[in-house]
């Protein structure tokens, strides 16, 4: 233990450590996405334009922050677009016979479409926009891989605090109560004077401003910049996350650090110089490249859609207006 804790190589700990680091940072857009569909679900809709949401603010938080010189500009901007996008998803699902599955579907590839068209100046930027503050958890180390790998970004410190808070706003709060009716009878919430469309405007673009905010977290945080093709999948994989965690913020926060773990194994490998792992078999051999290792979160979100499928019972916490087809 003592070596672990000293300056020096930390021989067979540096791939569990790379991989705990690198989950803490990769898990965060997750969190927040997962935390932003949970509040979209309870409501009784699905928004899987999150992918859009979380991409366009990514785009925006660095572009304003790359202007400001501001990281708390660029994450508030990232936040008021994701807002502005769910407030466009509720208004498109609000009209008579929308399907909310074709609408973010729709705005998902209007997203990632319009974030790649207007992203295109700040690929390589002139400024490098100041990043958000660092949280070092591996203080109690003199070993400067140890504190390298175990710092993490405000932002996901904010994310993990967002979890009980939610958790207790769905439960306790009048809020709560009427986004939980709304999501699971919408009759019985209108017949007691609730405003469906209301309601689930609020919650979509509640989601909106979380999904922005974990794009906020890509380019201010964890890449340190803007490209086209950041975090394919993340968006619909946090989906997948929701459905895992059965509508529990509590569990989203377990469900996004397995997900991160998952996404966390390349560049954790990588970092130790480890780009292939041979498995001799005898008769044959299998090489396992970075690129195998970089299919574990995709794996993993079928394996978790298979395994939550079933045809003979209702998925347990689902809200039960997500199982009725009002779209027909």
């Amino acid at each position: 233990m003592t070596s672990f804790l000293a300056e020096g190589s930390l021989g067979f700990w540096s791939v569990p450590l790379a991989m705990v680091g690198q989950a803490l940072r990769v898990s965060a857009p997750y969190l927040y996405v997962s935390l932003g569909e949970t509040l979209t679900e309870k409501s009784g809709r699905v928004n899987l334009g999150l992918q859009g949401t979380l991409i366009m603010g990514a785009m925006a938080g660095y572009a304003v922050s790359s202007r400001s010189g501001s990281a708390l500009a660029g994450v508030l901007a990232a936040g008021v677009v994701g807002g502005l996008l769910g407030i466009l998803h509720a208004f498109l699902c609000a009209r008579p016979k929308v399907n909310d599955i074709a609408v973010g579907i729709a705005l998902m590839i209007f997203g990632v479409g319009l974030a790649s068209f207007l992203g295109r100046p700040y690929i390589k930027p002139e400024r490098v926009p100041a990043m958000s503050p660092d949280i070092s958890l591996g203080f109690w180390s003199a070993n400067e891989t140890v504190r390298a790998n175990l710092q993490v970004n405000l932002m996901f410190v904010v994310g993990v605090a967002l979890v009980p808070l939610i958790a207790w706003g769905l439960k306790n709060t009048r809020w709560g109560l009427i986004l939980r009716s709304v999501g699971e009878n919408a009759d019985t919430a209108r017949a007691m004077g609730y405003s469906i469309n209301g309601v689930r405007l609020l919650a979509t673009m509640a989601g909106g401003v979380l999904a922005g905010l974990g794009g906020a977290f890509l380019t201010l945080a964890m890449q340190g910049g803007w490209k086209d093709g950041l975090a394919p999948g993340t968006g619909l994989m946090a989906v997948a996350l929701v459905i895992f965690a059965r509508w529990k913020p509590l569990n989203c926060l377990w469900a996004a650090l397995l997900f991160g773990g998952a996404g966390a194994i390349a560049p954790a490998l990588q970092s130790v110089g480890l780009n292939e792992v041979k498995i001799n078999l005898g008769f044959t051999q299998l090489r396992w490249g970075r690129y195998v290792f970089e299919m574990i979160p995709y794996l993993l979100t079928l394996g978790i859609m298979i395994f939550t499928s079933s045809g003979s019972r209702q998925m347990a916490g689902i809200p039960d207006e997500l199982t009725r087809a009002r779209w027909l």
